[in-house]
Protein backbone atom coordinates (compact mmCIF):
# COMPACT_ATOMS: atom_id res chain seq x y z
CA UNK A 1 0.00 0.00 0.00
CA UNK A 2 1.35 3.13 -0.99
CA UNK A 3 2.48 5.57 2.31
CA UNK A 4 1.75 8.56 0.07
CA UNK A 5 -2.21 8.13 0.47
CA UNK A 6 -1.63 8.70 4.63
CA UNK A 7 1.79 11.27 4.37
CA UNK A 8 0.99 14.23 6.66
CA UNK A 9 4.18 15.37 7.34
CA UNK A 10 5.70 15.69 3.24
CA UNK A 11 9.18 15.58 3.89
CA UNK A 12 11.81 14.75 1.21
CA UNK A 13 12.13 11.32 0.56
CA UNK A 14 15.35 8.90 -0.72
CA UNK A 15 15.46 5.17 -1.19
CA UNK A 16 16.32 2.92 1.46
CA UNK A 17 19.87 2.82 0.73
CA UNK A 18 20.67 6.33 0.37
CA UNK A 19 18.74 7.25 3.72
CA UNK A 20 20.43 4.97 6.05
CA UNK A 21 24.01 5.77 4.44
CA UNK A 22 23.28 8.77 5.43
CA UNK A 23 21.39 8.53 8.77
CA UNK A 24 24.26 5.63 10.00
CA UNK A 25 26.36 7.69 12.17
CA UNK A 26 23.39 8.97 14.34
CA UNK A 27 21.09 6.08 14.05
CA UNK A 28 21.92 3.78 17.20
CA UNK A 29 21.37 7.27 19.08
CA UNK A 30 17.88 8.17 17.58
CA UNK A 31 15.92 4.71 17.63
CA UNK A 32 14.44 3.92 21.26
CA UNK A 33 14.87 0.09 22.56
CA UNK A 34 11.19 0.06 22.86
CA UNK A 35 10.78 0.24 18.82
CA UNK A 36 12.58 -3.13 18.61
CA UNK A 37 14.41 -5.04 21.43
CA UNK A 38 11.42 -4.88 23.78
CA UNK A 39 9.15 -6.80 20.96
CA UNK A 40 12.16 -9.32 20.76
CA UNK A 41 11.98 -9.94 24.75
CA UNK A 42 7.93 -10.14 24.36
CA UNK A 43 8.41 -13.01 22.30
CA UNK A 44 8.23 -16.10 24.76
CA UNK A 45 7.56 -19.25 22.20
CA UNK A 46 11.50 -19.14 21.39
CA UNK A 47 14.87 -19.97 22.87
CA UNK A 48 17.36 -17.59 22.06
CA UNK A 49 20.35 -19.60 22.90
CA UNK A 50 19.70 -22.62 21.65
CA UNK A 51 20.39 -21.38 18.09
CA UNK A 52 23.08 -22.72 16.50
CA UNK A 53 23.11 -20.02 13.60
CA UNK A 54 21.76 -16.90 12.67
CA UNK A 55 21.34 -14.66 10.20
CA UNK A 56 20.16 -11.14 10.90
CA UNK A 57 18.68 -9.78 7.78
CA UNK A 58 19.29 -5.96 7.48
CA UNK A 59 21.50 -6.04 10.40
CA UNK A 60 22.28 -2.48 10.27
CA UNK A 61 24.93 -1.35 13.08
CA UNK A 62 24.61 -3.97 14.62
CA UNK A 63 21.80 -3.26 17.00
CA UNK A 64 20.18 -6.39 16.97
CA UNK A 65 23.38 -8.56 16.99
CA UNK A 66 24.44 -7.30 19.77
CA UNK A 67 21.01 -8.12 21.84
CA UNK A 68 21.00 -11.58 20.26
CA UNK A 69 24.85 -12.30 21.28
CA UNK A 70 23.86 -11.08 24.91
CA UNK A 71 20.58 -13.84 24.84
CA UNK A 72 23.41 -16.79 24.07
CA UNK A 73 23.15 -16.65 20.69
CA UNK A 74 26.68 -17.37 19.57
CA UNK A 75 27.00 -17.39 15.72
CA UNK A 76 25.31 -14.64 14.13
CA UNK A 77 25.96 -13.64 10.09
CA UNK A 78 24.29 -10.22 8.65
CA UNK A 79 23.54 -8.96 5.81
CA UNK A 80 22.72 -5.35 4.46
CA UNK A 81 22.05 -3.46 2.03
CA UNK A 82 24.20 -0.39 3.06
CA UNK A 83 28.06 -0.14 2.95
CA UNK A 84 27.93 2.67 6.22
CA UNK A 85 25.72 0.59 8.46
CA UNK A 86 27.92 -2.85 7.57
CA UNK A 87 30.96 -0.89 8.44
CA UNK A 88 30.07 0.31 12.19
CA UNK A 89 28.79 -3.37 12.45
CA UNK A 90 32.17 -4.85 11.57
CA UNK A 91 33.50 -2.64 14.07
CA UNK A 92 31.55 -4.51 16.61
CA UNK A 93 33.26 -8.18 16.29
CA UNK A 94 30.20 -9.50 16.62
CA UNK A 95 29.28 -11.50 13.33
CA UNK A 96 31.13 -14.22 11.72
CA UNK A 97 30.37 -13.29 8.02
CA UNK A 98 29.00 -9.90 6.75
CA UNK A 99 27.28 -9.79 3.60
CA UNK A 100 26.23 -6.69 1.48
CA UNK A 101 23.06 -7.11 -0.25
CA UNK A 102 19.47 -7.36 -0.51
CA UNK A 103 17.22 -9.08 2.13
CA UNK A 104 15.04 -10.03 -0.63
CA UNK A 105 17.82 -11.74 -3.39
CA UNK A 106 20.65 -12.33 -0.21
CA UNK A 107 23.29 -13.97 -2.45
CA UNK A 108 23.84 -16.19 0.15
CA UNK A 109 24.87 -19.84 -1.35
CA UNK A 110 25.71 -22.25 1.15
CA UNK A 111 24.95 -21.04 4.82
CA UNK A 112 21.58 -22.19 5.99
CA UNK A 113 20.04 -20.97 9.85
CA UNK A 114 18.16 -22.22 12.67
CA UNK A 115 17.24 -18.93 13.25
CA UNK A 116 16.48 -15.65 10.95
CA UNK A 117 15.80 -11.90 12.51
CA UNK A 118 14.27 -9.04 10.63
CA UNK A 119 14.06 -5.79 12.09
CA UNK A 120 12.72 -2.72 11.53
CA UNK A 121 12.55 -3.90 7.57
CA UNK A 122 9.10 -4.62 5.70
CA UNK A 123 8.41 -0.78 5.33
CA UNK A 124 10.87 -0.13 2.57
CA UNK A 125 9.98 -3.13 0.62
CA UNK A 126 7.76 -2.87 -2.25
CA UNK A 127 6.31 -6.67 -1.51
CA UNK A 128 6.75 -8.98 0.91
CA UNK A 129 6.65 -12.24 -0.97
CA UNK A 130 10.13 -12.43 -1.80
CA UNK A 131 11.32 -11.94 1.94
CA UNK A 132 9.25 -14.45 3.03
CA UNK A 133 10.43 -16.59 -0.01
CA UNK A 134 14.41 -15.92 0.73
CA UNK A 135 13.97 -16.90 4.55
CA UNK A 136 12.57 -19.86 3.58
CA UNK A 137 15.21 -20.54 1.22
CA UNK A 138 17.96 -20.03 3.95
CA UNK A 139 16.01 -21.96 6.81
CA UNK A 140 16.12 -25.65 7.59
CA UNK A 141 13.00 -27.72 9.19
CA UNK A 142 12.58 -26.24 12.86
CA UNK A 143 13.83 -23.15 11.44
CA UNK A 144 12.01 -19.70 13.74
CA UNK A 145 11.91 -16.42 11.50
CA UNK A 146 11.65 -13.63 13.88
CA UNK A 147 9.89 -10.49 12.14
CA UNK A 148 9.63 -6.94 14.08
CA UNK A 149 8.15 -3.86 12.07
CA UNK A 150 6.54 -0.48 12.27
CA UNK A 151 2.48 -1.15 13.02
CA UNK A 152 0.78 -0.34 9.28
CA UNK A 153 -1.58 1.83 11.49
CA UNK A 154 1.10 3.95 13.31
CA UNK A 155 1.86 4.09 9.23
CA UNK A 156 -1.41 5.48 8.53
CA UNK A 157 -1.29 8.47 11.53
CA UNK A 158 0.95 10.25 8.39
CA UNK A 159 4.76 9.88 9.97
CA UNK A 160 6.83 7.71 7.54
CA UNK A 161 9.96 6.66 8.68
CA UNK A 162 12.16 9.33 8.91
CA UNK A 163 16.09 10.91 10.29
CA UNK A 164 17.69 14.09 10.46
CA UNK A 165 20.68 14.25 7.97
CA UNK A 166 23.79 16.22 8.57
CA UNK A 167 22.42 19.55 7.89
CA UNK A 168 19.45 18.81 11.12
CA UNK A 169 16.83 18.77 8.08
CA UNK A 170 14.31 15.72 8.54
CA UNK A 171 14.31 13.09 5.17
CA UNK A 172 12.04 10.45 5.06
CA UNK A 173 12.64 7.05 3.63
CA UNK A 174 10.65 5.16 0.95
CA UNK A 175 7.96 3.72 3.14
CA UNK A 176 5.31 0.92 1.99
CA UNK A 177 2.43 -0.24 4.21
CA UNK A 178 1.82 -3.68 4.45
CA UNK A 179 -1.11 -5.07 6.37
CA UNK A 180 -1.27 -7.90 9.11
CA UNK A 181 -3.06 -10.02 6.50
CA UNK A 182 -0.25 -9.39 3.95
CA UNK A 183 2.18 -10.94 5.85
CA UNK A 184 0.45 -13.71 6.88
CA UNK A 185 -0.74 -14.07 3.02
CA UNK A 186 3.18 -13.81 2.10
CA UNK A 187 4.71 -16.69 4.70
CA UNK A 188 2.31 -18.69 4.49
CA UNK A 189 2.54 -19.29 0.86
CA UNK A 190 6.15 -19.31 1.53
CA UNK A 191 5.94 -22.56 3.84
CA UNK A 192 5.98 -20.88 7.39
CA UNK A 193 3.57 -21.38 9.98
CA UNK A 194 3.08 -18.94 12.48
CA UNK A 195 4.19 -19.31 16.11
CA UNK A 196 3.36 -16.17 18.28
CA UNK A 197 2.36 -12.91 17.50
CA UNK A 198 3.24 -9.93 19.58
CA UNK A 199 0.92 -6.15 19.15
CA UNK A 200 2.55 -2.95 20.96
CA UNK A 201 0.42 0.13 21.54
CA UNK A 202 2.00 3.53 22.52
CA UNK A 203 1.96 3.51 26.38
CA UNK A 204 3.64 5.15 29.37
CA UNK A 205 6.95 3.58 28.70
CA UNK A 206 6.70 4.89 24.90
CA UNK A 207 5.87 8.25 26.12
CA UNK A 208 8.65 8.66 28.26
CA UNK A 209 11.29 8.05 25.75
CA UNK A 210 8.88 10.01 23.16
CA UNK A 211 6.65 12.91 24.41
CA UNK A 212 5.48 14.15 21.62
CA UNK A 213 3.64 11.15 21.08
CA UNK A 214 1.07 12.15 24.04
CA UNK A 215 -2.07 12.48 21.16
CA UNK A 216 -1.16 9.04 19.94
CA UNK A 217 -1.57 7.05 23.50
CA UNK A 218 -2.61 3.44 23.09
CA UNK A 219 -2.44 3.59 19.55
CA UNK A 220 -0.82 0.11 17.66
CA UNK A 221 2.99 1.38 17.31
CA UNK A 222 5.09 -2.01 16.72
CA UNK A 223 4.63 -6.05 15.96
CA UNK A 224 6.69 -9.26 16.05
CA UNK A 225 5.92 -11.98 14.19
CA UNK A 226 7.60 -15.68 15.07
CA UNK A 227 7.83 -17.92 12.72
CA UNK A 228 8.27 -21.44 11.88
CA UNK A 229 9.84 -24.05 9.24
CA UNK A 230 7.89 -27.61 10.19
CA UNK A 231 9.46 -29.22 7.41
Amino acid sequence: MDFNNFDRRNYPTVPARTGYGEWASTYEESVPDQLDIRVLESLKALDWSAAQGCLDLACGTGRIGEWLRAQGVATIDGIDLTPEMLERARAKSLYRSLFLGSVEETGISQARYDLIVMSLVDEHLASLKQVYREAYRLSIPGTRFVVVGMHPFFFMTGMPTHFKDSDGNPKAIETYVHLVSDHVGAALEAGWSLREMYEGVVDEEWLRAKPKWQHLRNYPVNFGYLWQRNS
